[in-house]
């Protein structure tokens, strides 16, 4: 097979729910401004070179329905002929997004495509506008079912992570995600359009845009103590709060992956190629153990061990299970280079878009530092992990 390479990989920034810079931009808009900047990044790219699309969206309906993969490369301008798609795979669909579209490259079937992601959970909410369980199933299985936060609650109170654990965790992620906004650090934003309504004095509201240019739910003045003030969310005596879990966000990102015929042709310089890529099941009531078994199977595939990895994206669903996976797999010895600019609790989790925000900000700093090879991982809902090795190139 044919090597895919990765030319560029970019996103919005992320936004609170409901709250945030987003809350009245339509995803349709946000992932049209990031392929757009993607293809405008990539040196001598044009549209019409693009064969295919491919965007992760963990709840594809209403705004973001209708296949927004093909709606939206059309409302930014690509040419009829260029397809598109939409992918579902919960929150690891942004990356299953770009190993899909890297895996046409490498089966020769396209030479240039775009992988990406998006999530407007203000529009779309957690689960869904109207959620249907099958209800006999329901019965048999009602755990494919659970609540996320249960799931946490499952990991915490199952292998011993306490509350002073995700606390410190959670704090430190904010702390990460500060130090890097403070620092200039987070380059693969591209500063977005967003829509707000502004009351007239004739009692109407005209739409207004600005541009929004950080992740605008990193909180400078969290600490511990007032971490630890929390009351637990999903059951009464449990430690999961509000405050060790992620923030639930709108975003979009995207990435551009070519052959290296096509590299060669265009004169691009590539960040990295993807090495591998893997997803396995796990137990739904315990989803959050996902990257425990899906970061050993990305590494036994890709032919390499935990000391071969010099950064590392493990997505933050919950601080309870981004721990307990980091203590299994082995690599408590290197939280240094552990999601080094904030995750998903600073930061925000966009569910279908934070595959494709994740390799963005992981290939950025790979580059930063010169690190060969980079991981990134996630728990999924219904029981699942997923993991993708990258490889730097010089």
């Amino acid at each position: 097979m044919r090597d895919a390479y990765i030319v560029t990989s970019v996103r919005t920034p992320g936004c609170r729910r409901g709250k945030g810079a987003f809350k009245d931009t339509r995803p349709e808009d946000l992932l049209t401004h990031i392929m757009n900047a993607a293809v405008e990044k990539t040196s001598n790219l044009e549209k019409g070179n693009v064969d295919d699309i491919m965007i992760g969206c963990s709840f594809p309906e209403a705004e973001q329905g209708l296949n927004i993969g093909r709606l939206a490369n059309q409302i930014a301008g690509f040419p009829i002929s260029v397809s598109g798609a939409t992918v579902n795979r919960f929150c690891s669909s942004g990356l299953e997004a770009i190993s899909l579209a890297a895996l046409r490259v490498m089966a020769g079937w396209s030479d240039i495509t775009i992988g990406g992601g998006v999530e407007s959970m203000t529009f779309v909410p957690m689960g869904g506008n109207l959620p249907r369980p099958h209800p006999e199933h329901a019965r048999v299985q009602a755990d494919l079912y659970a609540s996320m936060g249960i799931t946490a609650e499952n990991v915490a109170n199952r292998y011993d992570v306490s509350r002073e654990d995700q606390d410190e965790f959670a704090y430190q992620s904010h702390m990460k995600a500060v130090n890097a906004q403070k620092e200039g650090l987070f380059t693969e934003i591209v500063p977005t359009p967003a829509a707000k309504y502004v009351l007239q004095e004739n009692g109407t509201y005209q739409k207004e845009t600005f541009l929004q240019d950080f992740d605008d739910g990193v909180r400078p003045t969290t600490t511990v103590e007032g971490l630890a003030k929390l009351r637990p969310v999903f059951a009464a005596n449990g430690s999961v709060t509000a405050g060790n879990s992620s923030q639930t966000t709108d975003g979009a990102a995207a990435a551009v992956i070519m052959s290296e015929d096509m590299v060669t042709k265009l004169g691009v310089k590539p960040i990295a190629k993807l090495k591998c890529y893997t997803t396995v099941g796990c137990e739904p009531d315990e989803m959050g153990v996902g990257p425990a078994v899906a970061i050993p199977k990305v590494l036994e595939l890709a032919g390499l061990s935990t000391q071969d990895i010099g950064l590392w994206e493990i997505n933050e669903a919950f601080a309870s299970q981004a721990l307990y996976s980091v203590r299994k797999i082995g690599i408590e010895d290197q939280m240094d280079n552990i999601n080094i600019n904030g995750g998903a609790i600073a930061l925000g989790h966009p569910l279908g878009c934070t595959g494709a925000k994740l390799c963005a900000t992981l290939l950025a700093n790979m580059q930063r530092f010169g690190v060969k090879y980079g991981v990134e991982s996630m728990c999924i809902g219904g029981g699942m992990g997923a993991a993708a090795v990258f490889e730097l190139c010089d």
